[in-house]
């Protein structure tokens, strides 16, 4: 007599399941993102969300059985398991196949060199191992749980005990995490990095020139400058430098830095560097910027330098540090501080640069790349300069969180793309990337601001809500350096953009989150107006930080930074 697939309470062969969803995110995972992956990465990348995927099935199934709710068994089950077999490993096959094509597509875009193999092997037996680890992990949870749902059982019903052990077992993991494991780790990076600034003994000689900020007469610290600071307020050209590539005559430019163990307080900081720079003259000259750095500190020489040489030396520069994290960490923990400090150097410069007479006083302009463009959105209050308002802005890289940023873009022309909007008839506010400038000298307002941003930056582009939603750039034709065959799945395509962020600065120069010279010079030159200018030396310009010299425009965002 044939028999029937009956219905049973224990889950008899349904982990397979869980492992074919496991195999379809590992086959997704493989599909491209914004940044290039090596094998390595992809292994790591495959494992997890194996694993992911494993326990996320695993979990459904925890849950329909701690409801006590009835599940199939038997040989429907076992044909239903080699049925589903068959599609999931051609899918994985498919894109095991596809893997070095769709890799090869972003590098041709962002002029890298081409994988001649897909280390496809490489990459199975990594996210085996991986997801072993993980799935053990997993295993060591579900031990616990029983354990707690075990002991909750003795007071209450059963189904009530599994639900509340499932529940303290969240709140465990929680605690752990949040308030014992990660805070722990990251007082330990704040620390390193503290101890790093700290070493004041091992910084070279203070400069000997009185024009110099740490210099003889200086109101800094030289020793307090920390590392970056020291490098910003000594790097960069020099008049020479500037007259040899104008042919014009130039000035020193006035760069004025205060580090973050120079005072205890924003307040401190930002008076210290008000008057440090009125004693180097940096409210007589023709242009002002006030620069937000970033998390430890460091300034961009391809921000900066671009437009000293455009403004022969005739600017001024000022910048405070507020953190000794990395911008990542700050920006998860420390995010106030930054926000503070800008707020506070930017009221403070602006509060006395209003003072001056209309007619002498230096333009006005604020900057900020990635988290110091994030410090200075937030710090230049649009109410508090309504009625002096500043001349313009270039923030470069904006973080997504930026609520300003995504304020703006929101508000972008119907037509415009979302990785290069276009505001109105953009009097105020224009948008620049590596393929497309912010456009010349024509239709400007009083104020202009131009954000600079990569189509293939996840630092800019990164969307929280992709867990299950598409990004809106997604939904669009793809940008000049993303690729064609990147496709949105949900939870895969968040992890995906998360691994794409902590490689944010291994993309080429001009591409990810890697901020090139030459990408500056077209975005300033249409922010400052520099006279005497054309659009033949903003093209010269550009290419000599293309090439490459000793001193000016560093050719890209340093690798030893602190960037995701």
């Amino acid at each position: 007599m044939r028999r029937k697939a009956v219905l049973s309470r224990r889950p008899l062969g349904l982990y397979m399941l869980p492992l074919f969803l496991g195999l379809v995110f590992f086959a997704v995972s493989l599909t491209p993102s914004l940044i290039p992956r090596t094998w390595l990465v992809q292994g790591i990348l495959g494992g997890f969300l194996m694993a992911l995927g494993y326990m996320l099935g695993r979990f459904a199934l925890v849950v329909w059985w701690v409801t006590e709710l009835p599940v199939l068994s038997g040989r429907l089950a076992r044909i239903g398991h080699a049925i589903i077999a068959v599609p999931v490993s051609l899918l994985v096959i498919v894109c095991l196949a596809q893997v070095r094509g769709w890799q090869n597509g972003i590098r041709e875009r962002m002029g890298m060199e081409l994988l001649d193999t897909a280390h496809g092997l490489r990459i199975v037996l990594l996210a085996v191992i991986v997801f072993a680890v993980l799935v053990l992990l997993g295993t060591g949870l579900r031990i616990l749980f029983d354990l707690l749902r075990n002991r909750l059982d003795r007071y209450m019903p059963r189904r009530t005990a599994n639900i509340a052990g499932l529940i303290l077992l969240v709140a465990v993991l929680f605690i752990v995490t949040m308030d014992g494991i990660v805070d722990r780790a990251i007082s330990g990076f704040d620390r390193s990095y503290t101890m790093a600034q700290q070493l004041f003994d091992m910084a070279p000689a203070a400069p000997a020139g009185t024009r110099v900020t740490g210099g003889e007469g200086s109101l800094i610290d030289w020793r307090a400058l920390g590392k970056p600071g020291r490098d910003f307020v000594t790097g960069g050209p020099d008049a020479d430098d500037i007259s040899a590539f104008t042919g014009r005559p130039a000035q020193d430019p006035v760069r004025v830095y205060v580090g973050l163990a120079e005072a205890d307080t924003p307040e401190e900081r930002a008076e210290i560097a008000l008057a440090e720079l009125k004693r180097l003259g940096g409210f007589d000259r023709e242009v002002l910027i006030v620069a937000l750095p970033t998390g430890t500190g460091w300034l961009d020489p391809g921000a900066i330098e671009t437009v000293e040489y455009m403004h022969g030396g005739d600017i001024a520069t000022v910048a405070a540090q507020y953190s000794y994290l990395q911008s990542p960490l700050a920006l998860m923990l420390e995010s106030h501080v930054g926000l503070d400090q800008a707020r506070t150097l930017i009221g403070t410069i602006h509060a006395y640069w209003r003072t001056l007479p209309e007619e002498t006083r230096p333009r006005l302009y604020m900057h900020g790349l990635s988290l110091g463009a994030w410090a200075s959105m937030y710090g230049t209050g649009l109410y508090e300069l309504l009625d002096e308002p500043i001349d313009g802005a270039l923030w470069a890289g904006p973080p997504f969180p930026s609520q300003v940023w995504r304020g703006i873009t929101a508000q972008r022309n119907e037509d415009s793309p979302y990785v290069l909007p276009e505001l109105g008839n953009g009097r105020v506010v224009r948008f620049a990337s590596h393929y497309k400038g912010a456009t010349g000298d024509e239709g400007w307002g009083q104020t202009r601001i131009v954000f600079l941003q990569y189509s293939s930056d996840p630092i800019v582009f990164y969307e929280p809500t992709s867990l299950f939603r598409a990004p809106q750039w997604m939904r669009e034709p793809p940008a000049p350096d993303v690729s064609p065959d990147l496709r949105f799945v949900p939870i895969v395509t968040q992890f995906q953009l998360a691994v794409d962020l902590a490689l944010a600065t291994t993309a080429p120069s001009g591409h990810g989150h890697t901020y090139y010279a030459p990408d500056y010079v077209q975005p300033w030159a249409a922010v400052t107006a520099p006279e005497p200018w054309t659009p033949a030396e903003t093209r010269r310009l550009m290419a000599y930080c293309d090439n490459g010299f000793q001193k000016g425009c560093g050719d890209r965002y340093g690798p030893e930074e602190d960037e995701p």
